[in-house]
């Protein structure tokens, strides 16, 4: 298998978790997203992705799967052991909420993407643009806090004592949120369940400045 990737895409990050945790081995191929305006806008990644993102996951001629939440699913299908996703329906579900609250509801508004378009045709300044990332994320991970300090069912990580889905989605995006210096204060079962993770050799393994592509 192949990764087309970029070191710092938290969608990226999330499936090199999942293959890191499940000890699949896998080819990463950096697509720079930002020099000569963006590989990811090339005619060769356009074939692959013709939405223009990253990660991409090449079946080595077996197809192509795109959305970082719907190649973890595939490899969980795939290669379940070890299973990223509980055993029984509720708890799947629960896990597919958190990872969903953190990729649908906070990562889309903090893109690049979307951070370019508010500095070009929307001539955000910089310190606007800072505010605006702050703010949703900060907000976003307010809500997942809630989530997860409340729930009987987070164990040592968000979801009983071994990572799931949810934990692949949550260590990218408080790596996004050190990046653009939240204030992660009162985000006590976030940044327990993060500590838990970064201690695990397969997440990092999985951290950005591990890649071969890291600037």
């Amino acid at each position: 298998m192949k990764l087309y990737t970029y070191w710092r895409s938290s969608a990226a990050m999330r499936v090199r978790m999942a293959l890191t945790l499940k000890a699949l081995s896998c080819e990463m191929v950096p697509v720079h997203l930002a020099r000569n305006g963006g590989e990811h806008r090339g005619a060769a990644h356009l074939a692959r992705h013709p939405q223009g993102l990253v990660p991409v996951l090449d079946l080595d001629g077996g197809g192509l799967v795109i959305q970082s939440l719907a190649i973890i699913e595939y490899l969980e299908e795939t290669y379940p052991d070890p299973p990223l996703l509980p055993a029984d329906a509720l708890g799947r579900a629960r896990v597919r909420a958190l990872a969903q609250a953190i990729a649908c509801e906070i990562h889309p508004l903090q893109n690049l993407r979307v951070r370019q378009y508010l500095t070009g045709p929307l001539a955000m300044d910089d310190e606007a643009l800072g505010r605006w990332n702050r703010h949703w994320v900060e907000d976003g991970l307010r809500s997942v806090e809630r989530l997860l300090a409340d729930a009987p069912e987070t164990g040592r990580f968000c979801h009983g004592d071994t990572p799931t889905v949810a934990d692949c989605c949550l260590v990218p995006q408080l790596y996004n949120a050190r990046r653009f210096g939240c204030d992660l204060s009162g985000l006590d079962t976030i940044l327990r369940i993060d500590a838990a993770c970064q201690a695990l050799p397969a997440v990092q393994a999985a951290a950005p400045e591990r890649q071969s592509d890291a600037e």
